[in-house]
């Protein structure tokens, strides 16, 4: 035991704990730990799950934990639990688990999973230690924004998991910490694994619903969160019987309390443990609730109410910027707890139901999304909108939203098979989360009517995104439900004087459990009052959803969307008319198919006739569930369309930005602006236009050179030869000149002098030989020529026979033309 003593103190120096990775062999043959090998302490620079396998190849499951060596687990917990999730600076990788898939890893996914299963050894590890009543220090500086400057400025956070837990340093420490029960403490660096793991350059395209940190997310919440049943008791490591529930400390420092929120569930019951009577299962939920609060604090409590309204203003730095990742993490969060709250009884989903009777984690099923979630998901989905990027990957954070908006996808009773429009229609028992969440409907619809009117929804992603707001929102009776809703929070204030001392006064942390929660509140425009300032503050300025500026947003957005069809359809014409004018041989490479050097607007452009069909169904209906929402009629509409314009361009596109009739005439809006779009074209010299992707930089860089050579060696011959009046005359200027230079549509008189100065003679271009797809052409004329026994020569023969007729017949047809124009 003195050598095992010695080696964790020698694990303790900085320069020993950066080498190692997981248990040593020296660590004692307890049952859990088995001797390893010493590769395992070889690799301390590798971050892939590969390294899993050596890691953790010593893992035996663990059946009991002798008592002899409780000290010596507490003082290597903290250690186990960085070498798995990582150091909380991002320094040590640890498991990598957010890379970690069963596909690719099979044998390290199947380790790691089962040694941090909800019942597996490492959780039994932790009930072993919380059965001594240890603590463990957690830095402040690595929690969240607002909770850390809040601790700092020595105010206590509204959330419970922080009370009786802050300890002040002596004079001359180093900085705040937690003390933290071991159930806490890994749950801790768990979640905020999430956040403070940077994911490795090979991770970009792993799918996040196969790694084994989503799936662990699952278990954990499956597990302490049961939608059936109630929560399992913690596998006890002594015969004695489970672990007790932790005991809360006392406060170093008095604090003082701000926000609104109650003090924890089961605060009562975890601080008197000496009841007889009490609810067995109240020992036990304060594992539920800490698993929640944990999540939802180093998931979302980012942002304060302050930290937002200053963050509307431009000038603003974020001071947190989530990832996709991190997002779909949190709706999986969102779905289960819809799940949790619905898998209530049906004759305690009512507030009056609420009982001295109820057990704790009915309780905790009825305020868990409003108590723990609410406020701090609104504000992350404020800062996810106003701040994410204008593409596609907001469709995570989309989703999110309208998860969290649709509870009912998550009850557990199925609707009626009888009618579709039943199926679909939204129940009115959900009609007090509406109102309860009202600014979750509301004021986040305006805030992506404000992104879908900076988009480009010619894009079928982001037609994708606004089909899918106006499906969910365009569901029977949610509208009506809305619209309920905000008519009782502008309803004024004409009786019960004592509302706003009921709604600002912060509830007492003393008295019983039952007590702390509030009665029901049967006024329901109180009860969206007391939401709505709650999220917002009293000095909120709410712009109705269904008033008169929201529905000018809606009728830009429609007339956007109706641009939108029309710019797919000119997109597609044009399409269908370039496809059947292209040769045969040009397909193969012989004739530039790119002459103006155009780029992709969108990626409408590459994914072709599938992608124009796919936008225009999305637009479509989400016109169609827009103007069932908002009630607008053909008219209307009609007028939407008239307002496009008719003036054409030199394409035939209906083409006119969004603008207003002032005094001189038609004045662009800020949204006009912004839609004022031209087709760029390259203009110069089209051998020195930039290397396409399609292309081979270095073989065309070597033709550009060869072509150059030869034109300069022999540019009198090709000008002579091009001045001839006679069919090689003509053959000669079709081959050696550029077809597009007296075609092309020069933008402004600069432009056409820039031309005019720079052109050229008659001159020989190679550049199309460097082309993938004139290679592959050829290759495969070679192969299929190979088949039928055609050597290489004779069919570089045929292939160039074939195009000197192709060529002959072009230069017939462009004569004739010239002639028709003269």
């Amino acid at each position: 035991m003195t050598t095992f003593r010695r080696r964790v103190a020698e694990w303790r120096s900085p320069s020993l704990r950066r080498a190692t990775l997981w248990v040593p062999q020296w660590f004692p043959k307890t049952g859990v730990f088995t001797s390893c090998q010493e590769a395992a302490m070889a690799f301390p620079h590798l971050q892939q799950p590969s390294f899993l396998l050596v890691s953790t190849g010593c893992l035996k499951p663990a059946q009991s934990f002798p008592c002899t060596l409780s000290q010596e687990l507490h003082t290597i917990f903290p250690w186990l639990v960085e070498s798995i999730f990582g150091s909380l600076d991002g320094v040590l990788v640890g498991w990598n688990l957010r890379c970690l898939q069963g596909r690719v890893n099979p044998m390290e996914y199947s380790i790691a999973m089962e040694f941090l299963d909800p019942g597996g050894p490492m959780m039994k590890l932790v009930y072993k230690l919380q059965a001594e009543d240890y603590k463990f220090d957690f830095p402040v500086s690595y929690l969240p924004g607002p909770v850390k400057a809040s601790i700092q400025e020595r105010v206590l956070p509204d959330s419970p998991l922080y009370h009786n837990k802050v300890q002040f340093p002596a004079t001359g420490g180093l900085g705040l910490n937690l003390a933290l029960n071991p159930f806490e403490y890994y749950m801790f660096f768990f979640a905020l694994s999430l956040i403070t793991q940077k994911p490795l350059p090979g991770a970009l395209h792993i799918r996040t619903s196969d790694c084994a940190y989503f799936i662990l997310v699952d278990r954990y919440l499956s597990w302490f969160l049961p939608t059936e049943g109630s929560v399992l008791p913690p596998l006890s490591s002594s015969p004695g019987g489970p672990s007790p529930s932790p005991a809360p400390r006392t406060p170093a420092i008095p604090f003082a309390s701000y926000g609104l929120h109650h003090t924890s569930l089961l605060k009562r019951h975890v601080s008197h443990q000496t009841s007889v009577n009490a609810d067995p299962a109240s020992h036990e939920i304060w594992r539920s609730e800490t698993l929640l609060q944990v999540f939802v604090e180093m998931w979302l409590h980012h942002y304060s109410l302050e930290m937002y309204q200053k963050m509307q203003s431009p000038h603003a730095k974020e001071s947190f910027t989530p990832t996709e990742e991190h997002v779909l993490v949190v709706r999986l969060l969102l779905k289960h707890l819809h799940a949790f709250s619905n898998s209530l009884k049906p004759e305690q989903v009512s507030p009056s139901a609420h009982s001295h009777a109820t057990s704790p984690l009915e309780e905790f099923k009825r305020a868990a999304v409003p108590r723990f979630v609410q406020q701090k998901l609104y504000l992350f989905l404020q800062h996810c909108f106003g701040h994410w990027p204008l593409d596609a990957s907001f469709r995570a954070v989309l989703e999110m939203w309208l998860s969290y908006l649709q509870p009912w996808r998550y009850a557990p009773e199925k609707p009626a098979p009888s009618s579709d429009c039943q199926a679909r229609c939204v129940s009115e028992r959900w009609a007090p989360f509406v109102q309860e969440n009202l600014l979750m409907y509301t004021k986040l619809f305006v805030g992506f009517l404000s992104r879908a009117l900076r988009t480009d929804l010619v894009s079928p992603k982001n037609a994708l995104m606004v089909f899918r707001v106006a499906k969910v929102f365009a569901q029977p009776n949610l509208a009506e439900m809305i619209q309920k809703g905000e008519q009782l929070f502008l309803e004024p204030e004409l009786v019960i004087p004592h509302r706003q001392h009921r709604l600002f006064t912060a509830p007492t942390f003393t008295g019983s459990f039952l007590s702390s929660w509030p009665p029901a509140v049967t006024d329901t425009s109180f009860r969206v009052k007391s939401h709505v300032y709650s999220l917002e503050g009293q000095d909120c300025k709410y712009t109705p959803m269904f008033g008169p500026e929201v529905r000018t947003l809606v009728l830009r957005l429609a007339q956007l969307i109706t641009q939108a069809k029309q710019t797919a359809k000119s997109i597609s014409d044009q399409c269908g008319e370039s496809t059947p004018g292209h040769p045969f041989l040009s397909w193969l490479g012989f004739c530039s198919t790119d002459t103006n050097g155009s780029y992709p607007a969108n990626d409408l452009d590459e994914m072709g006739q599938d992608s124009v069909r796919k936008t225009d169904e999305y637009l479509e209906k989400a016109l169609e569930y827009l103007c069932q929402m908002f009630r607008l009629s053909e008219a209307q509409l009609a007028q939407l369309t008239l307002a496009l314009g008719t003036t054409q361009d030199e394409n035939g596109k209906k083409q006119l930005p969004d603008c207003i009739v002032g005094e001189d005439g038609l004045i662009l809006t800020p949204l006009g602006r912004y839609q004022v779009r031209f087709d760029i074209e390259y203009q110069g010299d089209l051998e020195l236009q930039p290397i396409r992707s399609y292309e081979i930089a270095s073989l065309v860089r070597m033709l550009f050179r060869l072509s150059s050579a030869i034109n300069c060696r022999f540019a009198g011959q090709m000008a002579a030869l091009c001045s001839r009046a006679d069919f090689l005359g003509s053959f000669c200027r079709y081959h050696l000149t550029e077809p597009g230079v007296t075609g092309r549509h020069l933008l402004s008189p600069v432009a056409r002098e820039s031309a005019a100065s720079r052109a050229r003679g008659p001159r020989l271009s190679l550049r199309f030989l460097g082309s993938y797809r004139t290679l592959l052409s050829l290759l495969l004329a070679f192969f299929v020529a190979s088949l039928f026994c055609i050597g290489p020569l004779p069919c570089a023969l045929l292939l160039m026979l074939g195009y000197l007729l192709y060529a002959v017949a072009m230069t017939l047809l462009t004569e004739r033309s010239k002639l028709h124009q003269l």
